[in-house]
């Protein structure tokens, strides 16, 4: 747990792969149990802020966009002070929040969030990306807590194979759990919400 008491989930991932659309749900999902604010990184807009605020995710006081300039990763790495003062000043504004998500920008495999930043990473790739992306490796697919193969509706129509993305994402991450999800469907869903639950130590 942070000093501010919340628990801080960094959500990351590819341009695409369903970032925005997994912490849209996760927010419609745990708020009535649990206090929330959202901290979303983008390079030159605040385009996801603005999506989640459009989709009544939350209150629009509790969703902060931050624009990152340049390399959207190290604002969430080497970097992190922009997003650390969003979230220190969404848990001054808000001594309620019990949990609040950081979704980075659209970044590469090799991205990572600070410790100083995030306590739980959640890892979300896409299958229309490919089934080989898993083996590629990189420390999101390999060390972040959770990692979420998303759009497995997708799979019939790009030609991946989702045993080869389960086979090489279970080589790559050891004990790691990772899991599928469809989040059109809510598929996988309850899971990741238990995820954060459990490992975090939230008590709704």
């Amino acid at each position: 747990m942070s000093e501010w008491s919340s628990l801080r989930v960094g959500v990351g991932g590819p341009v695409g792969s369903g970032k925005t659309a997994l912490v849209d749900a996760l927010c419609k999902q745990m708020r009535q149990r649990y206090e929330l604010a959202v901290v979303t990184n983008d390079i030159y807009t605040r385009e996801d802020a603005e999506f989640l605020t459009r989709s009544q995710a939350l209150p629009p006081e509790r969703i902060v966009g931050v624009e990152t300039g340049g390399c959207p990763h190290t604002a969430i790495r080497e970097d992190a002070s922009m997003n650390l003062l969003a979230v220190e000043q969404l848990c001054q504004q808000f001594p309620q929040v019990q949990l609040v998500f950081i979704e980075s920008g659209g970044d590469n495999l090799s991205a990572t969030f600070s410790p100083e930043l995030s306590d739980l990473t959640l890892y979300v790739i896409d299958v229309a990306a490919g089934d080989k992306i898993p083996r590629k490796g990189g420390p999101g697919i390999t060390r972040a807590d959770l990692l979420i193969i998303n759009k497995i509706d997708l799979a019939p129509y790009v030609g991946a194979s989702l045993e080869v993305m389960e086979r090489d994402a279970r080589l790559m991450r050891g004990e790691r759990p990772f899991l599928f999800s469809n989040l059109k469907t809510g598929q996988g869903l309850p899971e990741i919400v238990r995820f954060i639950e459990e490992k975090g130590g939230l008590t709704g």
